[in-house]
C-alpha cells in the first residue's frame, strides 16, 4: 500500500476546518472502547435501547411464544419428514410452483408500471423483490418501506408519486386478499375477524381509492403512453380496477406453492381451497411482529388447513414447507434484486462499462516543466534523499519538486528545503488525501507538462520518474500508475503483499481495467487530469482518485517500477482503520453525480 504522508486542502488560504479522520495519532480518532456517542435527540444513552424498541421486541417474543406454543401441539415429526421427502422426489413440480410464484410478482410489477409509467420494468421488479426479502427477514412488515426506498434510491422518480402508487397498490393487495379469504373460507375468516371484517375491508378500500384518485389527479398519464410504452395512452380511471384485478390474479398465482406442497404431501386441496388458505394466511400476516412472520405464518396456515378438514400434523407440515419455499425464493431472488438491475439498492459498486470520451488535452508550452510533488509527514530521515535523487530534468524538461509538509513535528520541512525542494507547509496534520489535493493544486499553478506524485519514504525509486511520466509526456495516457507487481520488488512484507493483492483485485473489479497495483505511491497525471482530479476524503487517495479520473474519461496506463520496503519510519496504514475509512469513501465516489 502507499505510505506517503498526509497533506492539506487545495487552496492555501484560509486553512481548512479540522478533519476528524486524520490518519496519524497526531489527530487522534475517538477511542472505540469508549463506545459511540448517543445520537442527537435520541433520548437514550449510547448502546441502550429505547423503551419503544424494548416494547416492540417484547411484543414480538410474546407473539412468537404463542405461535410456537400452538404449533408444538400440532407438530408431527413423521408427517413433516414425509412431506419433506416428497418435495425432494419431485423437483420439477416444486420449481413449477415457484415459477408461478415469481409470475405473481411479475404481474404486480406490470400493474405498478400501469399506475406509475415512469418506473422501468427492471426497477419495478427489483423493488417488489427487495420488499419481499425484507418481509422475510425483518419484523413488523418493514419490507414494505424497502419497496419505496428501492425506487427512490435507484431511479430519479420523485417521492410523492412513488409513495402514493405504493400505497394504492398495497391497499389493492390487501383488499384482494381479504376478499379472497372471505370467499374461500368464510367461516374461518368470520371466526378470526368477527365483526371487524367489514370495517377493515371498508377502510382498506377507502385508502386504495383515495390514494389512487389523488395520484391520478396529481400525476396524469402522459398522452400516447400505455403501461408498456405502446397503445393509446389514457390517464385512466382504469388504473384502480387494473391494480385490483392484478392483485387478485397475483394472489391466485401465489397459491400454487401451497397447492403443490399439499399435493406432494398427500393432502387433497382443490385450487380454490389453496387460494383460500393462501389468502387467510396472508391476511393474518398483515402485521407480522416476528422476523419473516416466523411462527405466526405457520400457525395461521395450519389453522386454515385444519378448518378445511386437514389433520393438524399434515397441516403443519404443509404450512412449514410452504413458508420455507417462499423464504428460499425471497432470499435468492430478493438478494439478486438488491444488486440487479444497476444501480443496485446500495448504489453503484462499479464504474459503468461505457465511460465518457477522453477529454481534450490542455495546451502545453514548450518550456513547461514536469512537476513532482511529495507529501511528507515526519519523514526527516528520508525526504532529503528522495529530493536529491530526483533528476534535474525529465525527458528534456526541467523538474520542479514540491514538498507538501503536512504538519510534521520533526525536521522534514527543513531537510526538504535543504535538498532543493519548494516546501508548502500545513499548520497541522490533515491526512494523505488532503495532501494529494494540495500537491495537485500547487502543481497545476505552474502550468506543467506533467505532474508526478511520489512517496517520501524511499520505498519507490526517484530515478524511475521519467519512466512513470513518459506515457503522459508522449500523449499516450492521462493517468499513469507505477506498478510494483509488474516491475521489481526487492522486499515486501507478506501481509502487505497479500493486502495489496486483495485491494488491487477489488480496484480491478470496480474499474473494469487491467489494474495490477491499485495502491502504488508513484503516479503521473496529464495537466488536464491533474486539474480535474478530485479526492473525496482526507485519509487516503488511491482508489478514489483512480475511480474519479476513469469516470471522467481519462486514459489509464501502468508502467513497471522498482520497489523496496521502507527501512526507517512507520507506515500510517492499519488494516481496520483503512477499510473503515476507505470503503465508505469509495462508495461515495462511485455514487457521486
Amino acid at each position: 500500500m502507499a505510505d506517503p504522508a498526509p497533506a492539506a486542502s487545495p487552496d492555501p488560504a484560509p486553512p481548512p476546518a479540522p478533519v476528524p479522520d486524520s490518519p496519524r495519532p497526531a489527530a487522534a480518532s475517538p477511542d472505540p472502547a469508549a463506545g459511540a456517542p448517543a445520537s442527537p435527540g435520541s433520548g437514550a444513552p449510547a448502546g441502550r435501547r429505547s423503551p419503544l424498541a424494548w416494547a416492540r421486541r417484547a411484543a414480538g417474543l410474546v407473539v412468537l411464544a404463542v405461535a410456537v406454543g400452538y404449533l408444538t401441539r400440532t407438530v408431527s415429526g413423521p408427517d413433516l419428514a414425509s412431506a419433506s421427502l416428497a418435495l425432494l422426489r419431485d423437483p420439477p413440480g416444486v420449481l413449477a410452483a415457484l415459477a408461478l410464484y415469481g409470475c405473481a410478482f411479475a404481474l404486480r410489477a406490470w400493474s405498478w408500471r400501469w399506475v406509475l409509467p415512469g418506473l422501468s420494468p427492471g426497477q419495478s421488479w427489483a423493488a417488489l423483490h427487495v420488499s419481499l426479502l425484507g418481509n422475510h427477514v425483518l419484523p413488523f412488515r418493514l419490507g414494505e418501506a424497502l419497496r419505496v426506498t428501492s425506487v427512490l434510491r435507484r431511479t430519479g422518480l420523485p417521492a410523492a408519486p412513488v409513495v402514493a402508487s405504493t400505497v394504492t397498490l398495497r391497499a389493492a393487495d390487501l383488499v384482494a386478499v381479504f376478499l379472497l379469504a372471505a370467499a374461500g373460507a368464510p367461516a374461518l375468516v368470520s371466526a378470526l375477524a368477527g365483526p371487524w371484517l367489514g370495517p377493515v375491508l371498508g377502510g382498506l378500500t377507502l385508502v386504495m381509492v383515495a390514494a389512487g384518485i389523488w395520484f391520478l389527479r396529481s400525476h396524469p398519464r402522459p398522452a400516447g403512453r400505455g403501461p408498456a410504452g405502446s397503445g393509446p395512452g389514457r390517464r385512466t380511471a382504469a388504473a384502480l380496477p387494473v391494480a385490483f384485478l392484478a392483485a387478485m390474479a397475483a394472489w391466485v398465482l401465489e397459491s400454487a406453492v401451497v397447492y403443490e406442497v399439499a399435493r406432494l404431501a398427500g393432502v387433497a386441496l382443490s385450487p380454490a381451497e389453496a387460494v383460500a388458505v393462501t389468502a387467510v394466511t396472508i391476511a393474518a400476516q398483515t402485521v407480522a411482529v416476528t422476523p419473516g412472520g416466523f411462527g405466526s405464518y405457520e400457525a395461521a396456515a395450519t389453522a386454515a388447513l385444519s378448518a378445511l378438514g386437514v389433520a393438524s400434523g399434515p397441516a403443519f407440515a404443509v404450512a412449514l414447507l410452504t413458508h420455507a419455499l417462499k423464504t428460499v425464493y425471497s432470499l435468492l431472488v430478493g438478494g439478486t434484486a438488491l444488486m440487479i438491475p444497476s444501480p443496485g439498492y446500495f448504489g453503484r459498486l462499479r464504474l459503468d462499462r461505457v465511460l465518457p470520451a477522453r477529454p481534450q488535452p490542455l495546451p502545453v508550452a514548450a518550456d513547461a516543466p514536469v512537476v513532482a510533488f511529495i507529501p511528507v509527514f515526519n519523514e526527516e530521515e528520508t525526504v532529503g534523499e528522495v529530493v536529491r535523487r530526483l533528476p534535474a530534468a525529465v525527458a528534456g524538461r526541467r523538474l520542479v519538486t514540491i514538498v507538501v509538509d503536512d504538519g510534521s513535528t520533526d525536521a522534514s520541512a527543513a531537510r526538504a528545503g535543504e535538498a532543493g525542494a519548494r516546501v508548502v507547509s500545513q499548520v497541522r496534520n490533515l491526512g494523505l488525501g488532503a495532501a494529494v489535493r494540495r500537491g495537485l493544486a500547487e502543481a497545476v499553478r505552474l502550468d506543467p507538462a506533467a505532474v508526478v506524485y511520489l512517496d517520501a519514504d524511499l520505498e519507490y525509486f526517484p530515478e524511475d520518474i521519467e519512466q512513470v511520466a513518459a506515457p503522459v509526456l508522449t500523449g499516450e495516457a492521462d493517468y499513469v500508475v507505477g506498478s510494483r507487481f509488474a516491475g521489481t520488488i526487492e522486499r515486501m512484507l507478506p501481509q502487505r503483499r497479500l493486502g495489496n493483492r486483495v485491494l488491487t483485485a477489488w480496484v480491478r473489479w470496480m474499474t473494469r481495467q487491467e489494474v495490477t497495483d491499485g495502491q502504488s505511491g508513484y503516479r503521473a497525471f496529464s495537466p488536464s487530469a491533474a486539474r480535474a482530479a478530485e479526492v473525496v476524503h482526507d485519509y487516503n487517495y488511491a482508489q478514489v482518485l483512480t475511480l474519479d479520473l476513469l469516470a471522467k474519461g481519462y486514459v489509464y496506463r501502468e508502467v513497471p517500477i522498482r520497489y523496496a520496503f521502507r527501512s526507517t519510519g512507520r507506515s500510517f496504514i492499519r488494516l481496520g482503520s483503512y477499510l473503515r475509512k476507505v470503503i465508505p469513501a469509495v462508495h461515495r465516489e462511485l455514487n457521486s453525480p
